[in-house]
C-alpha cells in the first residue's frame, strides 16, 4: 500500500556532535523499510558546520535543495556545492560535507544501508583542514 508520511510528523533533531561540527539540524523525510535498502534525511548546516570524515558502504546521493558549501574527497582539493546541485559519492569514499564558513547550506542526502549500516563515522576535520577550503 502506497504511504504518504506527512509534512511535519517528524521530529527534527540535532546532527550529533561525534558525528558533526558547528549547528546542523537534521530532518527525517524516509526510514529504509525491508525490502527497500535506501533512506533520506534533509541536513541543514549554519556557516562553518560540516560533518566528520565518514564513508558509506553503497554510496550516497546528495541533492543541494539551498545554499553554499563543499564536499572533499579524503587526498583531493575540496569542491564547492550549491543549490542544485547534485554529489554522487561512490562506496567506501571517505569524505565530508558541509557549509561554507558564511553561508548556510541545506542538502537531502539518500543513501542504503548494507546488513543495517548505512555510514561508518570516521575522525573529525579538522579546523585547519576546513580553513584550508572554507
Amino acid at each position: 500500500m502506497t504511504e504518504i508520511i506527512k509534512s511535519g510528523t517528524q521530529a527534527s533533531y540535532a546532527g550529533p556532535t561525534d558525528w558533526f561540527t558547528g549547528t546542523v539540524s537534521i530532518e527525517p523525510l524516509f526510514p529504509a523499510s525491508e525490502p527497500a535498502r535506501a533512506s533520506a534525511i534533509s541536513v541543514t548546516f549554519e556557516p562553518g558546520a560540516r560533518t566528520a570524515w565518514h564513508t558509506h558502504p553503497l554510496g550516497q546521493r546528495l541533492i543541494v535543495t539551498a545554499g553554499l558549501g563543499y564536499v572533499q574527497t579524503w587526498g583531493e582539493a575540496a569542491r564547492e556545492i550549491r543549490a542544485g546541485d547534485v554529489v554522487i559519492i561512490p562506496a567506501h569514499e571517505k569524505h565530508w560535507h558541509g557549509a561554507s564558513a558564511t553561508t548556510a547550506l541545506t542538502h537531502i542526502a539518500i543513501q542504503e544501508a548494507l546488513e543495517g549500516v548505512a555510514v561508518d563515522w570516521l575522525e573529525s576535520v579538522s579546523a585547519e583542514q576546513y580553513g584550508n577550503v572554507a
